[in-house]
């Protein structure tokens, strides 16, 4: 007796593939499979050979939407430029539970800084992130290169050619982000380095401007070395000529005590 064979829902095989894919897995991800097994496997596979890829998501949308409404206690998850199932976070107390998670987290506070100082100003040298922290970070960098958190992007053009350092796929996955412009305060970091680099442009300007209006001594007539010994113009005539009036003061009181001891003589 022939088995009847049931054609499943583009959904179930949508929900199919999250399932299975042990990454998350992207819409377009997704087509390239339906349609390779349409061509490789024929059959009732081929019914989705022309599958396109606003179909997929809109049998996703369905599949979240009946997961949700169902209260299975999982859900369908955006992360990491792809689609992954997820628990309920109601659910984390018995999850934690099961899988002996309720002890410390395995990234310390000095692993969670660096790995935030590495996300938030990607590509970034070990020196960079050290002048922030105030202390070494080359085994922390070590650590989340292990957990593959952090992953070399290539050598930069400061001397010495130094490492440079970013994110990896895992840390989206990890910490639960669609992409990077999901982090906390992005924007509000980006507008503040455009403040930052549009103060450093004005104050940068206003100092060409500054040396631009300064005047210009070359085209001005040299001082003669008379002009430089004579000093202000002025003062030394009149110096000259105060000089010249306590002279006659002091002649005629000279003339004067000669004419009282005259006097003198003749009375005695």
């Amino acid at each position: 007796m022939d088995e009847t064979i049931v054609i499943p829902e583009l959904k179930q095989i949508v929900g199919a593939l999250i399932f299975a894919s042990k990454e998350p897995i992207s819409i377009a991800h997704m087509r390239k499979v339906i349609i390779g097994t349409a061509e490789q496997e024929g059959g009732y596979t081929k019914d989705f050979a022309a599958v396109t890829e606003d179909q997929i998501k809109q049998a996703l949308e369905e599949l979240r939407t009946l997961l949700k409404t169902q209260h299975v206690g999982i859900q369908i998850r955006e992360v990491a430029h792809g689609y992954r199932l997820a628990n309920d976070p109601a659910c984390g107390p018995w999850l934690r539970m099961l899988l002996e998670k309720g002890k410390a987290n395995r990234l310390s506070r000095p692993a969670l800084e660096t790995l935030a100082i590495v996300a938030y100003r990607q590509p970034v040298v070990r020196s960079e992130i050290e002048a922030v922290r105030g202390v070494a970070v080359d085994q922390i960098l070590r650590n989340l290169l292990d957990m593959q958190l952090v992953r070399v992007l290539g050598r930069s053009e400061l001397p010495g050619r130094p490492w440079m350092f970013g994110t990896t796929q895992k840390f989206l996955e990890h910490f639960g982000l669609k992409s990077l412009n999901d982090l906390p305060g992005t924007e509000e970091l980006r507008r503040l380095e455009a403040e930052q680099l549009k103060k450093k442009e004005e104050t940068k300007s206003e100092q060409q401007d500054l040396i631009e209006s300064e005047p210009d001594n070359s085209s001005l007539p040299p001082h003669t070395p008379e002009e430089e010994m004579s000093g202000v113009p002025g003062e030394d005539e009149d110096e000259d000529e105060f000089d010249e009036d306590d002279d006659d003061e002091a002649w005629e009181d000279e003339e004067d005590s000669m004419d009282d001891e005259d006097k003198d003589k003749e009375l005695s």
